[in-house]
């Protein structure tokens, strides 16, 4: 019992024993600056030491972008960027099918495939929105009797009942003569106004291009969409200064008159406003002369 308590004595004897550290200059051997030191407050000290050192680093890793840089380290930030843009991407990729359906839809215009094709965005996300199975098609009574009063109304014309806003005002996109009116009956929804080879044709309004393309039957054509659903078609053009998704002002140039296509009789402008899907007559809004 006594020599354990002696070697306790000794080792607390050790811990305080005092020393001191003294810096002298090497030259004349001056005393520049002295410590007091014992085991036991280099051992308190250091320790210290450490445990600001690791509390330091960890703050700096916890609260400063240093953490990124760290293999393995998760940052909750660009998770939440990364989840961000992935609805952002799958928002884009729904916005880029509808616009590649209401394309489609222009081009089935231009071709003729349809007659009466409502080509609107609106429409086009109820198509991708619809569900078959959720439709009951039973047709009830006054389903049947609106159906035979409509087809009694409107067998001969199929845009009698439609309803055209007309409070625009739309600038003529080239001046000439007319070589043919606009003539439902015989699918001709547009005017066809002869003029010289490379004559300016301009926007007829405020819009933005939604098809500049080539056709192999009316040429280069461009399609420009306005406000009210209002679109507005040039086709048989000899050149498009134009492209898709470009902004443009009414009176802007964005083609030139020209013969191209496999329809065209002679350098001259097609040219068709539709509105809401239905096309209206551009002689009851220009004047060509």
């Amino acid at each position: 019992m006594a020599k354990k308590l002696k070697n306790r004595g000794e080792i607390k004897k050790k811990l305080l024993h005092k020393y001191r550290l003294v810096i002298l200059n090497e030259s004349t051997f001056e005393e520049k600056i002295s410590f007091k030191l014992s085991r036991l407050n280099v051992f308190v000290t250091g320790s210290l030491c450490i445990i600001g050192l690791i509390g330091l680093t960890t703050l700096l890793i916890a609260f400063t972008p240093l953490r990124e840089y760290i293999p393995g380290y998760s940052s909750t930030r660009l998770k939440k960027q990364a989840t961000d843009l992935t609805y952002e991407t799958d928002s884009l990729v729904r916005v880029l099918n509808n616009t590649n359906r209401y394309l489609d839809n222009i081009r089935l215009v231009l071709k003729g495939d349809i007659e009466n094709n409502v080509i609107n965005r609106d429409s086009l996300r109820a198509q991708f929105k619809l569900d078959p199975t959720s439709v009951d098609l039973t047709p009830i009574k006054q389903d049947s009797l609106l159906r035979a009063e409509v087809a009694l109304e409107d067998k001969y014309n199929l845009f009698e009942r439609s309803v055209v806003k007309t409070d625009f005002v739309l600038f003529p996109p080239v001046s000439g003569t007319l070589s043919q009116k606009f003539d439902p009956e015989k699918r001709h929804f547009a005017v066809d106004v002869v003029a010289k080879r490379d004559t300016p044709v301009k926007a007829a309004a405020n819009g933005m291009v939604i098809f500049a393309e080539w056709t192999a039957d009316t040429g280069h054509v461009i399609i420009l969409e306005h406000e009210n659903g209002l679109i507005s078609a040039y086709k048989h053009n000899g050149s498009l200064n134009k492209s898709q998704g470009d902004i443009v002002r009414a009176g802007e140039v964005i083609a030139a008159v020209g013969n191209t296509g496999e329809l065209t009789t002679g350098p001259h402008l097609h040219f068709e406003i539709w509105q809401n899907g239905t096309p209206i007559n551009p002689l009851d809004f220009i004047d060509f002369k």
